[in-house]
């Protein structure tokens, strides 16, 4: 009698152990496919690349690119990847779809850049010119900076487009960028409000204004100011661009300066 369940006890666990196998499916093996990957038909396969587009804002060296459709972010290409493009040239960028955490940020793996066609706009180039062209103006302003201010939020420039041209800048001229407006900047502690001073810091802003008159092209109209204090500040005002057919903002002039 022992001898007879001592052979059902062998002969269960065998039906047990042939029904797992006959599953193919047993604990996870280690060192198995990675979470990122998909198995498919028994081979792993790495997940598809990813292509962002962007706007070229500078290429001094490296490209810089503010992101396009509502994207926020600011991106460097490193001068592997960067290729000779213009500023206003609309691209896509191709990569494995990881983004590295810095600033501005960084595509990992990138495989392509490429033309997006009909997306020419270099008014980032345009209003480039015009910071660089106010820091140059009353020289004395810009003396023992730690700070440069930079407010674009008056202009038709995207959240991504305002970031990237007020980085560009702040890094030409080696100063902490800080963005805001003057308001913002007062309640922020930078601006002394009491006695409308920035003690170690300077604001570049541009505001665009309604256009009046008529243009065969688009135009812009925008006044543009450096401010350090009540008593110190300098301005272009009635400011004038039109962008060609091929978008293209021709240079712009200027209405007329005031000093204070």
């Amino acid at each position: 009698m022992k001898k007879w369940y001592l052979f059902l006890s062998v002969y269960a666990c065998l039906c047990l152990l042939a029904a797992c196998g006959a599953t193919g499916r047993g604990a996870p093996v280690p060192g198995g496919a990675p979470s990122n990957e998909e198995q498919v038909g028994g081979e792993s396969t790495q997940p598809a690349s990813v292509t962002t587009v962007c706007r070229v804002v500078s290429n001094d060296g490296s490209l810089l690119l503010a992101g396009a459709d509502g994207d926020p972010n600011i991106y460097i290409l490193n001068p592997k990847d960067a290729t000779n493009l213009a500023a206003g040239t609309l691209v896509g960028v191709t990569y494995d779809g990881t983004i590295m955490e810095t600033w501005p940020s960084q595509f990992s793996e990138v495989t392509e850049v490429h033309t997006v066609e009909g997306g020419f706009d270099d008014r980032c180039a345009l209003y480039l010119q015009v910071l660089e062209d106010l820091w140059a103006g009353d020289e004395g302003l810009n003396g023992n900076l730690t700070y440069i201010g930079v407010d674009l939020s008056q202009t038709n420039l995207s959240d991504s487009e305002q970031a990237a041209v007020a980085w560009v800048f702040a890094g030409r001229h080696g100063g902490e960028l800080v963005t805001g407006t003057w308001e913002e900047l007062a309640e922020q502690g930078y601006i002394d409000r009491e006695n409308l001073y920035w003690e170690d810091g300077v604001l570049f802003s541009i505001t665009e204004k309604e256009t009046e008159g008529v243009y065969s092209l688009t135009p812009v109209t925008f006044d543009a100011e450096k401010w350090r204090s009540g008593l110190g500040a300098y301005f272009f005002c009635d400011c004038t661009s039109v962008q060609s057919a091929d978008g293209h903002w021709n240079g712009y002039s200027i209405g007329s300066e005031a000093i204070s």
